[in-house]
C-alpha cells in the first residue's frame, strides 16, 4: 500500500461540482478516507483565461504507478476533458500524481514527482496543509524551503468544501 499525493484543478465549467465529483473519484479508488486540502483559487498560467479552483489530495492505493495514472486520466475524460489538450490551457479537469511513496520515476509517460510542482504555490500550499512533513524524494526539499523558492503567484484560500 503506498501513499500517494494528488494535485486536483478545474478552470472549466462548475469547478466546485467538478472538484467533489473527483473526490467521490479518489474515495473510491484509496483504500483509506482521503485526505483533503482546502480549495485554493488562483490565477490562471500559460495560455488559460479563467481562474482556477486548486487544492490536494492524498489517497493510498495498491495500484501500480502507471495504472493509477491511467484511471486518472480516464476520469478526466469523462469529466469532459480533452485528450490532447493545449498545454496549461483551460480544463474542465486537472489531476496530477505529485508524490508515490518515496518512489522516483522518470519515464516518457509517466514523471514521479511531478515536474513541474515545485515551482507551483497553488499546488505547494494546498499539499502543505496534508502533508506538511513530506520532503521530496528526489531533491531532499520540503515543503517549506519548495514554497520559499517557488513563483509568486496570486492565490487565495476559499472556504468551499469538498
Amino acid at each position: 500500500m503506498e501513499t500517494v499525493i494528488i494535485a486536483l484543478g478545474s478552470n472549466l465549467g462548475n469547478r466546485l461540482a467538478t472538484i467533489r465529483k473527483a473526490g467521490k473519484f479518489l474515495a473510491d479508488l484509496s483504500h483509506d478516507p482521503v485526505k483533503k486540502a482546502s480549495i485554493w483559487e488562483s490565477e490562471p498560467v500559460g495560455g488559460a483565461l479563467y481562474t482556477f479552483y486548486n487544492t490536494a489530495a492524498v489517497i493510498t492505493t495498491s495500484a501500480k504507478p502507471a495504472h493509477l495514472l491511467a484511471q486518472l486520466k480516464q476520469f478526466e475524460q469523462q469529466c469532459g476533458r480533452e485528450t490532447n489538450p493545449v498545454r496549461w490551457g483551460p480544463r474542465i479537469l486537472d489531476l496530477d500524481i505529485i508524490g508515490f511513496g518515496n518512489l522516483v520515476i522518470e519515464e516518457d509517460n509517466l514523471i514521479i514527482p511531478h515536474p513541474e510542482y515545485t515551482k507551483r504555490l497553488f499546488v505547494l500550499l494546498p499539499m502543505a496543509e496534508i502533508v506538511e512533513n513530506w520532503v521530496d524524494p528526489e531533491t531532499g526539499a520540503n515543503l517549506a524551503e519548495m514554497i520559499n523558492s517557488a513563483h509568486e503567484s496570486v492565490l487565495k484560500q476559499t472556504e468551499l468544501v469538498w
